[in-house]
């Protein structure tokens, strides 16, 4: 976990110097689980945030690197629930944190105004940790999934060196160690800065 966090607050510092050429976009993440992930967890998660960095190799190209993570919480009722081979009775809380960290290629549209819509595919990793709180006991499963990740967005151009974006991401870690398939949508809404 503490290797995470390094990413990212490494990751934070060096926004400035990315924005100095290409772009580096800061995003809100609102997330949605699906498949396995949506049976563990089925709330909407309000709590998530992603960076991405863009080099642009081309005009309507560009390569990067992707980051985020997303908090995904819910409370279950009084009821029966196994683990493993342990059953249990009473009220559970349920917590699943994704750290995507992939390698990015971005297709833009050029347009004449100032919409930019694009398109986008991920590739990497993503740390998934999942617990479930049941009175004094926590039961704590992760793994390190391979990750794919497809995106569709919108650059809002604003001001030179300023631009909106608005995307949909949807992120796939294929089962790893003790934890399914991770499949989650993401809706995001950011800033972008430096030169596009």
């Amino acid at each position: 976990m503490k290797k995470i966090y390094t990413i990212i607050v490494i990751a934070l510092l060096a926004v400035p110097a990315f924005a100095q050429s290409n772009y580096t976009s800061l995003q809100y993440s609102i997330g949605f689980g699906a498949g396995e992930m949506k049976d563990f967890i089925g709330q909407v998660s309000f709590r998530g945030f992603t960076i991405d960095y863009r080099s642009m190799v081309r005009q309507d190209l560009g390569v990067g690197l992707d980051m985020g993570w997303n908090v995904f919480y819910e409370e279950k009722g009084d009821d029966v629930y196994e683990y493993g081979n342990i059953t249990y009775s009473g009220k559970q809380w349920h917590y699943s944190n994704h750290f995507p960290i992939l390698f990015a290629v971005d297709y833009y549209k050029q347009t004449n105004g100032k919409l930019t819509p694009y398109a986008g595919f991920g590739l990497g990793t993503m740390y998934s940790l999942q617990n479930t709180d049941m009175g004094t006991y926590t039961f704590e499963r992760d793994a390190w999934h391979f990750a794919v990740r497809p995106e569709l967005g919108v650059l809002i151009n604003a001001s030179p060196g300023l631009d909106f974006t608005i995307l949909a991401k949807y992120y796939y870690g294929l089962k790893a160690g003790d934890l399914p398939a991770q499949g989650y949508f993401t809706l995001n809404f950011g800033f972008v800065f430096g030169q596009f």
